[in-house]
Order: C-alpha cells, then sequence, then structure tokens
C-alpha cells in the first residue's frame, strides 16, 4: 500500500514583494479566501492573539467534488519576515500528529524588495480526507495521492499568485 505520511509539495518562487510585507499578506489567515481556490474562509479562535505560535485558527476547506470540510489549525512557528508555519489537527486533537503540516519560508532575494517564497505541504502523519480515501481505496491508492498532490500544487501556486498581486 502507498504511504501518504510524508507525501509532500513544495513549491519556491521568486516574487516583487518586500518579506515583510509577504509575511504580513499570508500570516493573515483571515485573508486566505481571498487568494485560495479551496480554503475559502480562516478566523483565529482567540482574535487578540493572532499570528503567534500556539495560536489556532479555524479553516473552512470546499473541494471540488462538492465537498466541505472545516478543520483547525495551530500556528507552529510564526517568525517576522521569515516563517510562518502551522498544522492542521486531526480528530485527535494532537499537534505532534497532525493530518499535515504547512511552512511559508521567506528568504532574501536577489534584489531589495523581492523575495524567494518557499511554500511546503506535507501529509501526516494524523488523518485526513486522503488517509480515508486510500484505506478505502487501496486499488487506486497511487492514483489518488498523485492527483491530490497535483490539486494542492495547483491551488499552492494560484494562491501565491493572488497575494503577489494583492500586494502590488
Amino acid at each position: 500500500m502507498i504511504q501518504v505520511h510524508g507525501a509532500r509539495v513544495d513549491l519556491e518562487r521568486v516574487v516583487d514583494v518586500p518579506p515583510e510585507r509577504m509575511w504580513d499578506l499570508l500570516a493573515d489567515v483571515t485573508r486566505i479566501g481571498e487568494w485560495s481556490p479551496e480554503c475559502v474562509e480562516a478566523h483565529w479562535r482567540d482574535p487578540g492573539r493572532g499570528p503567534v505560535a500556539g495560536a489556532r485558527f479555524a479553516a473552512t476547506n470546499r473541494f471540488a467534488h462538492g465537498g466541505v470540510g472545516r478543520v483547525t489549525c495551530v500556528v507552529t512557528e510564526a517568525t517576522r519576515p521569515r516563517v510562518f508555519a502551522w498544522v492542521v489537527l486531526d480528530a485527535s486533537d494532537d499537534p505532534d500528529r497532525p493530518g499535515s503540516v504547512w511552512t511559508y519560508e521567506l528568504l532574501p532575494a536577489d534584489a531589495p524588495g523581492r523575495t524567494r517564497v518557499r511554500h511546503t505541504f506535507v501529509h501526516g502523519p494524523g488523518e485526513s480526507g486522503l488517509t480515508v480515501a486510500v484505506r478505502e481505496h487501496p486499488e487506486r491508492a497511487e492514483a489518488v495521492v498523485a492527483g491530490r498532490l497535483a490539486v494542492l500544487r495547483r491551488h499552492m501556486s494560484t494562491t501565491l499568485d493572488r497575494m503577489v498581486a494583492a500586494a502590488r
């Protein structure tokens, strides 16, 4: 059976946005619905905390097949203007066994006002819709995982493009 845990998407791009501005946009989870084709809404569980390690936010994902998923996320790193990362919790609510890990790493680029953005998604070790689909359809596991990773790559790219456009 194909292993879902550890499946990943890495996206790297240089953008014409200063790191501080880029960080402010991506760390404002309340705006993700403006940019993401899948994550249509997010809000801080404790609005007074904002983007700091340990802060929780809730998000709603709308999938192409019509399904809707609601998740709770925990910020694991918030170092302005370099890193913003979070985990998506599964039903166990254990940040050490998340359904996925998302990271934005912002690095200096080749000129002032430009940023090298590294955006990473890593699956598991917790449960998700993908682990359920693979368990229920092991004969299609490879295609299911490859298809989901391709969708994630497209959505991550689109989200980044839209963030950059909003920054200008």
